[in-house]
């Protein structure tokens, strides 16, 4: 299995580029940045985690701008958002910003994305709730456009445009890979028709990554690689993961100061050695 890092990157914590740079030296291969546009100050959604909403979900730096920073110090690091919030986002802006962000690294973008958690964020945006599952097929079918079409146009229920020119095209050919993050029924179903890599958390157990992986099979589509998204150090977890041969986990990094978070990386380094 390769190893990477999942984490929020704010004002409060390491750097992006210090940390990118920290994990290419350690030998980590991706880091995967969340995104939160912002916090509403009244919502009624709960917090999918239980208790009060964590402070960095208050104070995440934009994931394209983060992601920029890292690629500029690194040569080999995956790039990767875990997850972009698509329904929530201009879908030509995004399609721009993910190109550019494979452009200016080199071919290194991984692009994660779901539906979000947090109606009344997705309601700031002008998201109806009920329909962002729909809404999100669409956008990832219209990005696919932009990416390979130098005419890309495209008409649908959510999103719909006439011809536009849209450059840059993404360096990775056709298109920076779309990593889908969610266990839903609904979330699969948009894998194997969309999506080209699939982000579960890391609550998700050996037996439903095994049994997901029999149904990408029976469904056409049995190459598709399984990154954990947020995973912990406990041996027992990781040798699930390496049972339902996972391709990479990503482990959950803490947002610290820069001296605390060198510190849990040579941790993940430890627990990672046995199974690279």
């Amino acid at each position: 299995m390769d190893f990477g890092v999942s984490t929020f990157v704010t004002d409060e914590g390491i750097r992006p580029d210090v940390l990118a740079k920290a994990l290419e030296e350690r030998g980590f291969d991706s880091l995967f940045l969340a995104e939160h546009s912002h916090i509403p100050v009244s919502r009624e959604s709960p917090y999918p985690g239980g208790g009060d909403l964590p402070r960095v979900y208050y104070r995440t730096l934009d994931p394209f701008l983060a992601l920029t920073a890292a690629a500029a110090v690194t040569e080999r690091l995956i790039l990767g958002t875990g997850i972009a919030l698509l329904p929530q986002r201009d879908l030509i802006h995004t399609a721009k910003e993910v190109a550019t962000l494979d452009l200016l690294s080199n071919g290194r973008t991984a692009f994660g994305v779901g539906v979000g958690w947090n109606r009344e964020e997705m309601s700031n945006h002008g998201t109806d709730p009920k329909t962002r599952g729909a809404l999100i097929n669409e956008q990832l079918a219209a990005l696919k456009q932009i990416w390979t079409e130098d005419e890309a146009e495209f008409h649908g229920d959510h999103v719909d445009f006439d011809p536009i020119f849209a450059w840059p095209k993404p360096v990775q050919k056709p298109h920076p890979p779309i990593y889908i993050g969610g266990e839903s029924a609904a979330a699969i179903d948009r894998l194997v028709k969309y999506a080209d890599a699939w982000l579960p958390r890391a609550h998700t157990s050996a037996d439903e990554l095994i049994r997901v992986r029999a149904e990408l099979a029976d469904r056409g589509r049995p190459d598709i690689p399984f990154t954990i998204f947020g995973a912990g150090r406990k041996a027992e977890e990781l040798d699930g993961y390496a049972s339902a041969k996972v391709e990479r986990v990503t482990f959950l990094l803490p947002t610290r100061p820069e001296a605390e978070t060198l510190a849990k990386l040579d941790e993940f380094v430890a627990a990672a050695d046995p199974y690279r």
